[in-house]
């Protein structure tokens, strides 16, 4: 049960849905924010790229929600499927992704532990690995904002579902219709 009464079911409304429900005034602009960010069109990064780099970074700040949902909407975009969202977020070092994506994943992980932590060697060997310079600025976006979407679910006790199959309905559901409410 959420720490503070939502006003609706948290079963049917879970995770992030339920406080979005409950102020709607600021659900927009973070809705608009997630769609920027993960699916508007992006000259390199591909959608199931920029939701890798969201699971990733939730997994990390142990949001089982986030974690859980951006995790199956990665996989519903990524030719690897969950397979390749197990691996990176079991370990990116081995996982089977390109050294690009393998540097800007260190970049996310240096911010879900402090912006400060996103250090000048960092930077350079995501350049060297070939991130250009609009990719190392929406990685840190994406990680940042990431860190307060998780902070804002489970700084409210929201519910987490266990069961995938909800995750990947909402999946379809976004690679769809994106994060913009109906």
């Amino acid at each position: 049960m959420a720490h503070i009464d939502l006003g609706l079911d948290e079963r049917a409304h879970p995770g992030i849905v339920g406080p979005m429900r409950y102020r709607p005034e600021t659900a927009r602009p973070l809705n608009e924010l997630a769609e920027t960010l993960l699916r508007a069109p992006h000259p390199t990064l591909t959608p199931g790229e920029r939701e890798l780099i969201a699971a990733y970074v939730s997994g990390l700040n142990e949001c089982r929600f986030c974690c859980a949902s951006h995790s199956a909407t990665a996989a519903a975009q990524l030719p690897a499927g969950m397979g390749l969202v197990d691996q990176v977020r079991a370990d990116p070092e081995t996982a089977a992704i390109t050294g690009k994506l393998r540097a800007l994943l260190r970049i996310a992980a240096a911010v879900q532990r402090s912006g400060r932590d996103v250090t000048a060697e960092l930077v350079d060997g995501a350049r060297r690995a070939g991130a250009t310079d609009l990719e190392i600025h929406d990685t840190v976006l994406i990680a940042a904002a990431f860190c307060m979407f998780n902070r804002y679910v489970d700084g409210l006790g929201t519910l987490a579902p266990d069961d995938p199959a909800g995750y990947e309905i909402s999946a379809r559901r976004i690679v769809r219709h994106g994060y913009r409410p109906a």
